[in-house]
């Protein structure tokens, strides 16, 4: 799918920010315990500087959490070596950056600014893998075997240095080109792997393109992008480290683990059934996870399917244990157990079971300042979950409303990806998508779900933040069913919407 892009005038998201009680400026102790930390970096014994790690995040990014390096395995396999942020070494436990960080839970994007879960300082700074020297590392070391199998977890504190700062778009045409450089030469190849046994034991992804809003001079730029194939591929990096850290905790009885209830019976029915009014292909024994990775989402009926899909992923929780595990431990969307653990930088969790893991690797005590908290971080997660929800919701809702509100009674193409369920006196209605501009929103009337229509533009309110349509009238339909190369993974900003979010 091509980048649609749509030029809205200067927006002031300032209002969100005193709406939802965004934090502001760091205390002045935290402030000084982070300078204090960033000025005396810890040193691990181990050295693994020699290893070539690179880094892969968006361009502009500066909060870099994971550095990798893959390579094959004598005898036939994979290697992946996996080097996180060690967080825990800058934050002292009991602190005032540490209650700091708790307030925030996790760093909260908005298109003017981050509301960061550390100071610069540290998330930008001193505890980020920048390519500009060397830096205190929790390096996963997994062997896979040649179909993808774990052979093998490892992990320690080592120092590591980056050797470049990669972007998605950048590897992308390196990949193509096939002069993709070393550390990551294989990853088009063991993301792949991984996405087929995922989707092999009922992992669900959901392939969505994302609405982002971008600075454009004095205004800014909506935009709707399909996730590129090699952030897919690098997301599948990050669940592969997650399933091996589930994978100790559940064997040392401890941990914090990030659940999911596998998909309903009745939920899959209802999808099989949106499959076949929508022309959606579903080969006989085929996966829920391989029909929705091969849904395509630049298409309406299979944007339409792929939202109802959304359905299959419901309950994420954070489930913390200390002796027997819990029931329920699988993640439905992963297809298997799994942790958070490697976006220490950018979500609190992380640091905590980053540490189970480490204490879990060396066969020694989980310490005590991480193991008190693991009953407390599902709330502090799930508050700030819907906080930093909100905020992305917010500021595309905002600028959707700007950017339409001159055009109220205007009419657009559309096609139809949601349909209210009938309830009580409530008019028909559901959610469609404009091929351009590229908004979501909420439209009236008796919808066909998949089908193209024509819908007038009712109400576009700034202030209110809200958009509504009204159906005009739906184009004949077309049965031609969706045609296209699956795609699989989890996008790596690992945090809302994304698969293991």
């Amino acid at each position: 799918m091509p980048i649609k892009r749509v030029w809205a005038p200067q927006i002031d998201f300032s209002v969100l920010r005193r709406e939802l009680r965004l934090p502001g400026e760091f205390p002045a102790e935290a402030m000084a315990e982070a300078a204090a930390a960033a000025a005396s970096p810890p040193r691990p014994v181990t050295d693994l500087t020699e290893v070539p790690f690179v880094t892969i995040d968006p361009a502009t990014s500066r909060d870099l959490d994971q550095a990798m390096h893959l390579g094959r395995r004598a005898g036939g396999g994979y290697r992946v070596r996996y080097a996180i942020a060690d967080v825990a070494s800058f934050v002292r436990p009991g602190g005032a950056l540490e209650v700091e960080t708790w307030v925030r839970g996790q760093t909260v994007y908005l298109p003017d600014g981050r509301i960061p879960l550390h100071p610069e300082v540290l998330g930008e700074g001193a505890a980020s893998l920048l390519p500009d020297g060397d830096r205190a590392a929790v390096v996963w070391t997994i062997d896979l075997d040649a179909d993808g199998e774990i052979a093998g977890i490892a992990l320690e504190r080592a120092l590591v240095r980056s050797r470049a700062k990669l972007d998605y778009e950048g590897v992308q045409r390196q990949v193509d080109a096939g002069t993709a450089p070393e550390p990551v030469a294989l990853l088009p190849e063991l993301g792949r792997l991984l996405a087929e046994r995922a989707a092999a034991r009922g992992a669900v992804n959901l392939p969505l393109p994302e609405q982002e809003l971008e600075r454009d001079g004095e205004g800014w730029r909506l935009v709707l992008r399909a996730p590129l194939p090699v952030e897919e591929h690098n997301a599948q990096i990050s669940l592969l480290t997650g399933v091996a850290a589930a994978t100790l905790m559940l064997r040392g009885r401890i941990g914090l683990l990030r659940t999911m209830p596998a998909a309903r019976p009745e939920a899959v029915a209802k999808l099989r059934a949106a499959a076949a009014s929508l022309g959606v292909t579903w080969p006989a024994g085929a996966a829920v996870g391989a029909v929705v990775a091969a849904a395509d989402p630049a298409s309406p009926r299979g944007a339409a399917f792929l939202d109802q899909a959304a359905e299959l992923l419901r309950g994420a929780a954070y489930t913390p244990f200390d002796g027997d595990p819990p029931a329920e431990t699988g993640h439905g969307g992963v297809g298997a157990p799994y942790a958070h653990v490697t976006a220490p930088l950018r979500r609190l969790a992380d640091r905590y079971a980053t540490e189970v893991c480490l204490a879990l690797a060396a066969g020694t005590e989980v310490p005590g300042w991480a193991r008190e908290a693991l009953p407390r971080l599902p709330k502090a997660m799930g508050d700030s979950d819907r906080l930093a929800g909100s905020a992305t919701r917010g500021a595309i809702d905002l600028a959707e409303a700007v950017l339409l509100h001159r055009r109220v009674g205007e009419s657009f193409d559309a096609g139809v990806v949601d349909r209210d369920e009938p309830r009580g006196n409530r008019p028909p209605g559901g959610t469609v998508a404009l091929d351009d501009p590229a908004v979501r929103a909420r439209c009236l009337g008796d919808l066909p779900l998949g089908e193209r229509i024509r819908a007038r533009l009712t109400v576009a309110d700034p202030a209110a933040r809200r958009v509504e349509f009204e159906l005009m009238h739906a184009e004949p339909a077309s049965r031609e069913p969706v045609d296209r190369e699956p795609v699989n993974g989890e996008r790596s900003g690992e945090g809302p919407a994304t698969l293991a979010g």
